[in-house]
């Protein structure tokens, strides 16, 4: 059993998605990041940088924070999601990488200055905005001629996949990238998907364009 501990963010969805996924059991717990139970001495003895995700493993007694790494533990643990072969294998673990260090946080930034605060900075929204439009071109440019990021489905989908889904936000136009469009409704209509997307509470549908 899973301990996740989590809230309705796209970080947090990659990981109960890759668990519906993986189909390993777990239990959710709901961290309420905007009255800062992320901040309890309980939640830093499992994630010493406050931030959720964070997981422990009851079989193991791991405990384990940051998405990415939670990503990689769980695939090795159920076989799934991460390839065996080596090439592939890094692969994955390459546009991983490219999420947790450029799409997250560069989308992340888009949230805030165009969603949750739109007047604070004409600079700083037009800076952030123009990197997404980049960053959805990269992975438009990725996904025009395989189905998934590393051809086959993986971890990496399951990383980008809540980003992306929050592209209202973001102020982006899906049609203006049919390759990132198509491959946004295909993982948007996996059962799993739609059943991680909702822990450790339901919030809203799914967006579609």
């Amino acid at each position: 059993m899973i301990d996740l501990y989590t809230w309705t963010t796209p970080n947090g969805r990659k990981v109960s998605i890759a668990l519906e996924e993986m189909g390993l059991p777990y239990c959710a717990h709901a961290v309420d990041i905007r009255n800062g139970e992320q901040f309890s001495d309980a939640f830093l003895s499992i994630a010493p940088n406050n931030r959720i995700p964070a997981i422990v493993d009851r079989d193991t007694g791991l405990h384990l924070m940051e998405s990415g790494a939670i990503l990689v533990y769980l695939a090795e643990k159920s076989g799934r999601l991460l390839s065996t072969d080596p090439e592939r294998r890094f692969r994955t673990l390459e546009w991983l990488m490219w999420q947790m260090g450029g799409l997250g946080p560069m989308l992340g930034q888009v949230h805030h200055f165009n969603h949750y605060n739109p007047h604070a900075s004409d600079y700083a929204r037009d800076r952030y905005v123009a990197e997404a439009r980049r960053l959805y071109g990269v992975l438009d440019r990725r996904l025009a001629h395989r189905p998934f990021i590393a051809d086959e489905y993986s971890i990496a989908d399951v990383a980008a996949w809540p980003w992306i889904s929050r592209f209202e936000w973001q102020g982006i136009d899906l049609d203006e990238f049919p390759s990132v469009r198509r491959w946004y409704l295909e993982v948007a209509d996996r059962p799993a998907v739609r059943r991680g997307y909702d822990v450790p509470a339901r919030v809203n549908d799914i967006p579609l364009p």
